[in-house]
């Protein structure tokens, strides 16, 4: 297959800037990002902004379905052409932020086994018994993975995308600035609203760095590929997220304060009843958002949600 520089001379393309778009032109760290997956014949890929399809290549030679979704329509007809000879590789025109990923996953893979002849009864029986959806639909598929090289400045909101999804993947590989992978993965003492909102959800791994020279054209800060190995169900039991992110949103409202006071403006307490649900909770009010586990934010906000219920009695 043709290298991405090779790629985009034979369509006379250029990356587009206002697209922030840094094509991975490395061969090893394209490899790398695909081994990161531990992919099999038996999984299927969505892939977020294949690009020139570099990367693509790896993934199909690995999975046994790729679906990759690109936003930018130049590239559509070229990438369609690349794999056209690979009829388990579907192209796709969109924006992820608009889709549903596991519904996107699925209508592909049903298209995909219909186009070789395959009765919709007999893809119901191939595959393990279904999973529930919206509007009593069914997930026929057991699971899938995403693989992506994202302009940066729309890391989180994809990330969000995915990991709240109705149907999420079981595992995310995606590259991004190295600064943001190091905050992500970090512990207790160094922790952000970014990484408890991943935290929440993945288990993350920061799988290897990537120099910025392996890129065309060169962004100006290093990247990291990031693992994220979802939970079936969110790590914190028996909080609701949206209940859950309003305490923690509050802890981090304020850069350097201490939870006794961003506590109080952000959820709407006097400052003596923010201190006493963090004594409940054994946690020291002079303490700061960033040292909190994810398991003492948990029992926060279970202590907040029966204050309110009691409240509203």
């Amino acid at each position: 297959m043709a290298s991405a520089k090779e790629f985009l001379r034979q369509y006379n393309l250029k990356p587009k800037q206002s697209l922030a778009q840094n094509f991975l032109v490395d061969e090893a760290h394209l490899a790398r990002i695909a081994a990161a997956a531990t992919l099999t014949k038996e999984d299927t890929v969505l892939e977020i902004g294949p690009g020139p399809g570099t990367l693509t290549d790896h993934l199909a030679a690995q999975a046994g379905r790729v679906i990759a979704v690109e936003l930018d329509n130049r590239l559509i007809e070229p990438l369609q052409q690349r794999f056209a000879a690979q009829p388990h590789v579907t192209i796709l025109h969109g924006d992820i932020l608009e889709l549903a990923p596991g519904a996107l996953v699925e209508q592909a893979v049903r298209d995909g086994r219909r186009e070789t002849g395959e009765t919709d009864e007999a893809i119901r029986k191939s595959q393990p018994a279904a999973r529930p959806i919206a509007q009593g639909a069914e997930l026929l598929l057991s699971s899938y993975k995403v693989v992506a090289n994202l302009p940066y400045y729309i890391t989180s909101a994809v990330l969000r995308h995915l990991l709240e999804a109705e149907v999420p993947p079981t595992v995310i590989v995606v590259l991004v600035q190295k600064e943001v992978a190091e905050r992500i993965c970090a512990g207790p003492g160094k922790l952000s609203l970014l990484a408890v909102s991943v935290q929440f959800y993945a288990k993350p791994t920061l799988v290897h760095q990537v120099p910025a020279g392996a890129f065309y054209p060169p962004p100006k800060v290093d990247s990291a590929v990031l693992r994220l190995d979802c939970y079936p169900a969110p790590v914190v039991a028996d909080v609701a997220p949206e209940q859950f992110f309003r305490v923690v949103r509050a802890g981090f409202s304020q850069k350097r304060k201490q939870l006794g006071n961003t506590l109080s403006t952000g959820l709407h307490l006097s400052k003596a009843d923010a201190v006493a649900l963090l004594t409940a909770a054994h946690i020291d009010p002079k303490r700061r958002a960033e040292t909190l586990t994810l398991e003492e934010w948990g029992l926060l906000c279970r202590l907040w949600q029966a204050r309110s219920n009691e409240s509203s009695l």
